[in-house]
């Protein structure tokens, strides 16, 4: 019998724990350990933020459907990791916290044979001063209670114009180190198409803020992508898209301060400058949980698990961009210290950024983090999972199953406004993720008819059906393994 330990409850942790009771014996122990008391579909947070869509839509409670599939179910948050046990306890351990109930406060060692940290990021708000969701008219899409705070602080803001007052809407990256533009650049646009449902367009000045070099980097270097019978690149058509809806934007820019109504920046050019607002959505840094590990002895071991996330089979000797290679990227996202730890997601640590390392003239880093939240965080969970499962039944130890995210590839549909008549969608799937400038030299490092965009109707219906779909999968309701990641 094995014992497989899961932290988080996330799109990795969750897709890793129903493959792991779909395909494993009940003689096999799965538990799932997460402060959480609710599974969320993440993208569709952005509808919650225009009040299309009610939070109830978009979660569902995981201790019943927990308990009625056999998997355990803690709701807990991890601590500390003893991965050789310690003088008392022979077997490896997650030190962990219960947060809710009769036991809160109180701790637990949760032993383990295999162990997959899926604890996502930490939503690292503090690294810019005075960004605080719900406060001095700032607000985030990252979680659906943050969502449900941006709709009354957008809603507000509508009924201001209604008014007749004149108002500025600032949307996107709220630190120099943000990554996630994606979730960003969705907002700003069905923020737009809201305020033309709501006839006020012509009553607010709406503006793009990032960290990015150019429109369209996404944290991924952009992309040269086919467009209908055109090749284009992303910054081009991203800059059709803020065109056509008179979006203004501000590149280059590390926002590092907060106030009521101000976001200060410095950009590439080494100025300080600061852009006013009505109503802020600024996405934040994310960083590692700041877990610590300890070895038998109880010394402190933290630098053999985590490099800010934690570490796996990636190539992290630290090189010049012109030298980085899709190589550097993990294929199976193990620990290479001990092997029954994996981490798929947003908990492994990149072995470096996607996009191009940019400081601005005063030496400050102002560039994207490197994206792998929604499809590469299903996937590479998925592939863990089956590692793992093949391992248990084998008896040996497997790593068949691999994925780097330099040779997959994504489907990322940005929603640009809700309706099933009058919705939209920007579609763009891109191939590889990271790009291979040594197999697709002329392209950007990218494969053109696999990476490719679309705007229009189609794409709004689409991520409505995958709202459904994926909903439908994370309840495990019949054949949902059918459904890919």
């Amino acid at each position: 019998m094995s014992k497989i330990v899961i932290l988080g409850a996330g799109i990795s942790g969750h897709v890793a724990a129903a493959h792991l009771r779909r395909k494993l014996s009940k003689d096999h122990e799965v538990v799932v350990v997460s402060p959480n008391s609710n599974y969320q579909w993440i993208p569709s947070n952005i509808w919650v933020g225009i009040g299309r869509m009610k939070s109830e839509k978009i979660l569902f409670p995981l201790a019943p459907l927990y308990k009625k599939k056999g998997i355990g179910y803690k709701q807990a948050k991890a601590i500390s990791f003893f991965p050789e046990g310690d003088k008392k306890e022979e077997k490896p351990y997650v030190l962990a916290e219960y947060v809710t109930g009769n036991n809160k406060g109180q701790q637990e060692k949760v032993t383990y044979d295999y162990l997959i940290n899926a604890t996502g990021p930490k939503l690292n708000f503090e690294a810019t001063e005075g960004l605080i969701p719900g406060k001095n008219k700032t607000y985030s899409v990252c979680t659906y209670t943050h969502a449900d705070h941006a709709w009354e602080g957008l809603n507000e803001v509508i009924q201001q114009m209604k008014s007749g007052k004149k108002i500025k809407i600032l949307i996107g990256t709220g630190h120099a180190k943000s990554t996630c533009q994606g979730a960003a650049f969705e907002y700003i646009l069905n923020v737009e198409q809201e305020l033309r449902r709501h006839n006020v367009r012509d009553m607010a000045e709406v503006t793009w803020i990032s960290n990015e070099y150019k429109l369209g980097d996404f944290g991924m270097d952009g992309m040269l992508l086919s467009y209908g019978s055109m090749t284009m690149k992303s910054h081009e058509m991203v800059e059709m898209i803020f065109e056509d809806r008179d979006i203004k934007w501000v590149l280059g820019a590390g926002v590092n301060k907060v106030i009521d109504g101000i976001a200060y920046y410095e950009n590439l050019e080494g100025e300080h400058k600061a852009e006013t607002y009505d109503f802020a959505m600024l996405i934040p840094s994310f960083s590692g949980h700041g877990f610590k590990a300890y070895d038998k002895n109880e010394n402190n071991i933290t630098k053999k698990l985590f490099k800010g996330f934690m570490i796996v089979d990636a190539d992290y000797t630290p090189k010049p961009y012109e030298e980085w290679s899709v190589k550097d990227w993990p294929e199976t996202y193990q620990n290479p210290s001990y092997k029954n730890i994996f981490a798929p997601g947003i908990a492994f640590a990149p072995p470096h950024a996607i996009s191009k390392p940019r400081v601005s003239k005063n030496g400050t880093a102002i560039s994207p983090a490197p994206p792998r939240t929604g499809m590469p965080s299903g996937i590479t969970a998925k592939l863990v999972a089956d590692n793992i499962i093949d391992s248990i039944k084998s008896g040996k130890k497997s790593l068949n199953h691999k994925g780097s995210m330099g040779n997959m590839g994504a489907a990322c549909i940005a929603s640009a406004g809700y309706g099933m008549t009058k919705g939209s969608g920007v579609s763009i799937t891109t191939y590889p993720i990271v790009p291979d400038y040594e197999k697709y030299p002329k392209t950007q490092g990218r494969q053109l008819g696999k990476t490719f965009g679309e705007i229009g109707l189609a794409g709004h219906w689409l991520k409505l059906a995958l709202h459904y779909a994926f909903i439908y999968k994370a309840k495990m309701r019949p054949f949902w393994w059918l459904i890919p990641e």
